[in-house]
């Protein structure tokens, strides 16, 4: 089988604590943070402060020297921001990080001037051997003859007696071949709506099937060959463009990219807590030969959307919700799953650039340690585990906070555009807040203006308030939002805004009576003020 690990497999697991990482972590802020009046200075790196990937136009997210920074910006940006963080136990982190380092590939290159002497031999001969066989009609072999009327005649009536007993056996009635498997001739053979050997698109397919087999260039091309047959038979170009309803929308969705620019594709297996969408979806061999049809489906538009141009990116990141998942008692589960991984194992090879599993159970783990002396550690690098309180943490890793859906603990709305002035595209601030610590956002203002702003604290349990305070000496402090215990249950996201008409300072304080560090995220935008 390929060495891939589609989505909707059996997913394998592993402690919540052992995590192969994806690459490096965000880098650190090494400057020392603005000093505040209502507790000591302390350096970015102790908060663990992450910088956005780029600040708004007008507002700078710099730590260093923020007073006399404050000072020279005035004239040139309305306002700045500065997190400040305010220990009340004396006590520092010990710097341990949940994550800790694995072995891990990273995704290899496409572009044939990247490849080894020995990996070009081999695509310049998988290349050649393709074009033959395309040249003499033998990439797809012939179906096999019909068997005779006798034989046909002697057999009527058990076939009309038997049942169908195998999720294939349904699949094969619902998709069986037509005519244009016969006739389709090999010149006009294509593969995830690519022609083979019409352009440069297709020395990316032909090195998936190549790092599927080792490189091992007679059993790649047996791979394909066999790919192209099951295609044929699965009428996928057809299938593309059925309409299998949107009841599963919610189980298999896109959302997003990661930080490489890879798609994110979220399986969501609690989702068959529901009885009556279990029910439908595997009740009986037909349901779940129907679901199988509508997973492949779903890849195979999802592929289609790739990029194989030389260069480009053509896997998807796979994130793999386990919380609630129906455990392994659940018998027809299993064996659609079991029969999903069989065909795209076999059929969709080098498709996954990672494949995260979040909200881990504990019966996962079993399964795991069974099965990973069985797996490369090319397959076992492309694994991530994280229980559930390391989630949000894990995805953050590989996914920019602002493009993980709220229910995931990031920003983005996963169904509606709630907050239409914020958008995927908008940087969060990260910071982490360290137990029994006070965190004070403070966002300086030298105009007027309107500063619209959203926050949440992952896991929340906290204490939330905001202020305006006025730089002069006569000013009064205003409260915009009095402190407030923010719960579990509670809206995940703040929303706020606040209308600015003298200079000052907006300041957002967090308070985390607890005694586990937390995740803010915060972002904010500057609108022009009017009457």
């Amino acid at each position: 089988m390929a060495d891939e690990a589609p989505a909707y497999a059996p997913p394998p697991s592993s402690a919540e604590d052992v995590v192969a990482p994806y690459g490096d972590r965000p880098p650190m802020v090494e400057t020392e943070a603005h000093l505040s009046e209502k507790g000591p200075s302390v350096t970015a790196e102790e908060t663990e402060a992450v910088a956005p990937p780029a600040p708004p136009a007008a507002a700078t997210v710099t730590m260093r020297e923020a007073d006399s920074e404050s000072v020279l910006l005035s004239e040139q940006t309305p306002i700045q921001e500065v997190a400040v963080a305010e220990p009340e136990n004396g006590k520092s982190d010990s710097g341990k990080t949940f994550i800790q380092p694995a072995v891990s590939f990273k995704e290899e290159s496409n572009l044939v001037s990247d490849l080894s002497e020995f990996e070009r031999r081999a695509l310049d001969e998988l290349k050649k051997l393709v074009q033959e066989a395309l040249n003499n009609n033998t990439l797809i072999p012939p179906p096999p003859p019909p068997p005779k009327e006798a034989k046909e005649e002697a057999s009527t009536s058990f076939q009309e007696e038997k049942k169908v007993t195998t999720i294939e056996s349904a699949l094969k009635q619902e998709q069986a071949p037509t005519e244009a498997f016969h006739q389709t001739p090999n010149a006009d053979v294509s593969i995830w709506g690519i022609p083979l050997l019409k352009d440069e698109r297709s020395d990316l397919i032909l090195l998936k099937f190549l790092r599927a087999r080792d490189f091992k260039v007679s059993d790649a091309l047996v791979m394909m060959k066999n790919t192209l047959i099951w295609r044929m038979h699965f009428q996928i170009d057809k299938l593309v463009e059925d309409d299998l309803g949107d009841d599963l929308e919610k189980v298999v969705f896109m959302h997003g990219h990661d930080r490489e620019g890879h798609p994110v594709c979220y399986n969501v297996y609690g989702e068959f807590q529901n009885r009556e969408l279990y029910a439908k979806t595997f009740s009986d061999e037909e349901k779940r030969a129907r679901f199988l049809r509508w997973r492949i489906q779903f890849l195979e538009r999802s592929i289609r959307k790739l990029d194989f141009s030389p260069g480009g990116l053509s896997t998807i990141f796979q994130v793999n919700d386990l919380k609630n998942a129906p455990g392994p008692g659940k018998r027809e589960l299993r064996q659609a799953t079991r029969q999903a991984l069989h065909l795209l194992q076999d059929n969709y090879p080098e498709f996954a650039a990672k494949q995260v599993f979040i909200n881990v159970p504990w019966w996962y783990v079993a399964f795991y340690t069974m099965m990973s002396p069985f797996m490369t550690q090319r397959t076992k690098s492309k694994f991530v585990f994280a229980g559930p309180s390391k989630t949000a943490e894990t995805l953050f890793k590989y996914i920019s906070p602002e493009k993980v859906p709220i229910r995931y603990g990031g920003l983005s709305v996963d169904y509606c555009d709630c907050n239409p002035e914020f958008t995927v595209d908008d940087p969060a601030t990260q910071i982490y807040i360290k137990p029994t610590t006070k965190q004070f956002v403070e966002i300086l203002v030298s105009e007027k203006c309107v500063i619209v702003w959203e926050l949440r604290v992952v896991g929340w349990e906290v204490t939330y308030g905001a202020e305006f305070v006025p730089s002069s000496k006569d000013g009064y402090t205003l409260i915009i939002q009095k402190a407030t215990k923010m719960g579990l249950n509670d809206e995940p996201i703040i929303c706020s805004s606040y209308k600015i008409s003298e200079v000052g300072k907006i300041v957002l304080t967090i308070d985390n009576p607890t005694f586990k560090k937390r995740k803010l995220l915060y972002r904010y935008k500057v609108l022009p003020f009017t009457d």
